[in-house]
């Protein structure tokens, strides 16, 4: 393990590892384009240059090793200078249209302007005028004037999906970025080739020009496509999502993230239920939330305990269905079932991609929920978030008196629900999931919820005060603390693996 000395500092790293990866580690930033922490070395930007005595010249950082003895220098004279070079020789053709680019306020290229020329172009000639507006794919647009060749994304096609359907040809300023002949960027995870562009050449078509960067605010989440639980952000503005960007957790899913998980949001800003209802004289109707609460309470006294069966989801978060089984126990029903999403023919993989489309199957079997299988004797359901196509015909065919759904959009379950108490979506709240590796990751809210929407678990807990029950102090934090064992300080940026 060689110790060497990046501007003044001693470091110590592991044999093969790169000048820049040493300076990374210890927080030394140097500016780059093509260099990438999970794609091979490119070297082809020389923007990472950098002094090491005793070297007769600079040397890129990305593809020198770090060496014992070694002394860098990543802020010297003549390393600015040449940073500031090679920045004018990649602005001689790039268009200077900040103003209107998708990727302005998140552009690398910008960054390092602002940063390190602030200076007129000595170039006088005419630009090279490439297309403006290249269809790759389903979702990715490309500006090719705007491409600085740095090769990432035919890297990560090549190497991590290995569909390899980009290439660079022709030479010079003539260079392009391209699909090869009869094929198209399609793969199911085409769009983090947007992710690691780092410039406006490549962006998404389901984002494109729909909010400007620097009004979204990111709030830590978790992907609720599907079991994985890809670690993301959530970008939103005013109450609205405007899109997933993965975060990094190389325990889960590195730093990537499918296509179709990250554009699954849309159910968090359309087809929401804002208002409580209750079904009366063949016809549903606006309640206010003390009306609905005392409907549910007036049947649960009323009621035996055999005759009542409450049903959780997989989709829904640990807290939630945590607050349910609590309920069911205070009420002397010990058996707890749980409903799941289901997709004819789910598409997977050995990646990211689990054919299981529920973010929480393993918390909500950790917490002894079984498999709703339906119950003739049953009178009374409480289910959470829209049953499973299966699972709600199994329901209609045993023609409870009162079927109570808590859940956050329109569905063929809230349709058929007696009872509707609106929810919050996993943005509008805090809690945790627990993926298919039994890791419990928690997710923090993005904005509040409108109007008579709430978290699951507070409309379980007005229902339990309306019977009587003690549940003061109830929260997020101390669901997930009964449940599991777990704190939410335990769970740290990675999440924590359950015994």
């Amino acid at each position: 393990m060689p110790t060497l000395t990046i501007d003044g500092k001693q470091v110590t790293v592991k044999d093969g590892t790169s000048v820049f990866e040493a300076a990374r580690q210890n927080a030394v930033e140097i500016p780059h384009f093509c260099y990438h922490p999970k794609l091979s070395i490119a070297g082809n930007c020389r923007m990472c240059l950098v002094d090491i005595e005793k070297m007769p010249k600079p040397a890129i950082s990305c593809n020198t090793v770090a060496t014992e003895g070694m002394v860098v220098h990543t802020q010297t004279e003549k390393v600015q200078e040449l940073q500031k070079n090679v920045l004018e020789f990649i602005l001689i053709n790039h268009p200077i249209d900040c103003p209107v680019c998708d990727q302005a306020g998140e552009c690398k290229l910008q960054k390092y302007y602002m940063d390190h020329t602030l200076t007129d172009s000595g170039f006088r000639e005419t630009k090279v005028h490439k297309p403006k507006k290249v269809d790759l794919g389903p979702l990715v647009m490309l500006d090719d004037e705007r491409c600085i060749l740095c090769s990432r994304c035919v890297r990560f096609t090549d190497e991590i999906t290995k569909t390899g359907e980009l290439c660079i040809v022709n030479r010079g300023d003539r260079s392009t970025l391209t699909t090869f002949p009869g094929k198209q960027l399609d793969n199911k995870y085409s769009l983090n080739t947007v992710d690691i562009c780092p410039v406006g050449a490549l962006t998404s078509k389901p984002f494109r020009f729909q909010c400007r960067v620097w009004f979204l605010k990111s709030t830590p989440s978790i992907c609720t496509g599907c079991s994985t639980g890809c670690n993301i952000n959530i970008n939103h503005n005013d109450g609205k999502v405007h899109r997933y960007l993965p975060r990094e957790n190389e325990a889960v899913n590195q730093c990537w993230s499918c296509d179709e998980g990250r554009l699954s949001y849309d159910f968090i800003n359309e087809g929401r239920l804002d208002r409580p209802t209750i079904h009366q004289d063949e016809k549903t109707v606006s309640a206010s939330a003390e009306d609905a609460v005392a409907e549910v309470v007036g049947a649960l006294r009323r009621l035996a305990p055999e005759d009542v069966v409450f049903v959780g989801s997989a989709y829904e978060s640990n807290e939630n269905n945590a607050a349910l089984k609590k309920l069911a126990r205070e009420l002397g029903i010990e058996t707890v079932h749980y409903s799941a999403h289901e997709t004819e023919d789910p598409y997977f993989d050995d990646f990211l991609i689990k054919a299981d489309k529920n973010p929480n199957r393993a918390g909500v079997e950790k917490l002894g929920f079984q498999r709703f299988s339906g119950g003739t004797q049953t009178k009374l359901v409480v289910a959470l978030e829209g049953l499973g196509k299966s699972d709600l015909e199994r329901l209609k065919s045993d023609e409870p008196v009162l079927f109570v759904l808590l859940a956050s959009n329109q569905s063929d379950s809230a349709e058929y629900a007696d009872v509707l108490l609106p929810t919050a979506t996993f943005a509008e709240q805090a809690g945790s999931f627990t993926n298919f590796q039994k890791r419990v990751q928690k997710f923090d809210k993005a904005f509040e919820p409108e109007g008579s929407v709430k978290p699951a678990w507070r409309w379980l807990a007005e229902i339990a005060k309306g019977l009587g029950k003690d549940w003061k102090g109830i929260s997020e934090e101390t669901l997930l603390e009964e449940s599991f064992g777990l704190k939410r300080e335990d769970l740290g940026e990675t999440g924590k693996i359950l015994e």
